[in-house]
């Protein structure tokens, strides 16, 4: 899409929603849906994405706008699906799938990894299994209907938000702990990454891993950064 608008603005609307106007027409989603955000700060962070658009619009450069669109189009008109796309994380958690060997990298996940299970098991009163290798193992049932009653307790910003967090990182449990407040995005994403950030280190990196890697991390941001815009959980 060319650019073809001057100046980008957010403006309240009815109820307590803000909607983006773009010299004073009001921007929809994809599929024709007001775009309409929840809050002041999201609604001036997503006029900003649209004032720095440059002469051919780039996407990539707009997570926020691109998170609210999916909000609307995609998770609100059926909230309960979405979750339960996410839930099913709950069975086959990263954290619960540790390395055999080396020492050092055995070391290194449960380092980052134990800290956020245990937080887990504090929060939701559950428990996990944890394994050394890449069989499947099934998560005990309390674990999963617990995890699961929390993701479809969320809003669909808030879905839409913890959608690139669990998806890119492979963790509910980690993405569960940063909309609650419990880690930093620093230390989430270290978290998340740990074991393609060692696999890079031990046999080198290219271009183009770095490029992929780069991508997923700044979807990973843009999820942390919306859930930081949304009300505390």
């Amino acid at each position: 899409m060319k650019r073809f608008w001057k100046d980008a603005a957010a403006v309240a609307d009815e109820g307590g929603a803000w909607r983006i106007e773009l010299d004073g027409r009001p921007v929809r989603t994809p599929a024709r849906a007001l775009l309409l955000l929840p809050n002041e700060s999201l609604a001036g962070l997503v006029a900003d994405e649209w004032r720095a658009a440059g002469e051919t619009v780039d996407p990539r450069a707009m997570p926020l706008t691109g998170l609210a669109n999916a909000a609307i189009d995609h998770v609100a008109p059926r909230p309960d699906s979405f979750a339960e796309g996410l839930a099913r994380y709950a069975n086959s958690d990263l954290l619960c799938y540790r390395a055999d060997s080396p020492d050092k990298l055995i070391a290194a996940q449960a380092a980052a990894w134990d800290p956020l299970l245990r937080w887990a098991r504090r929060r939701y009163d559950v428990d996990f299994e944890v394994i050394h290798g890449v069989a499947p193992v099934d998560q005990p049932q309390a674990t999963r209907d617990r995890l699961t009653q929390a993701v479809h307790a969320l809003d669909p910003f808030a879905l839409a938000a913890l959608s690139p967090l669990v998806t890119v990182g492979g963790s509910l449990v980690a993405a569960l702990a940063l909309y609650e407040g419990a880690v930093g995005v620093d230390e989430a994403w270290h978290a998340v990454s740990l074991d393609e950030r060692w696999q890079l280190d031990q046999w080198g990196s290219d271009e183009e891993a770095e490029k992929a890697m780069a991508a997923r991390e700044a979807d990973f941001r843009a999820g942390a950064r919306l859930l930081a815009l949304l009300p505390a959980a």
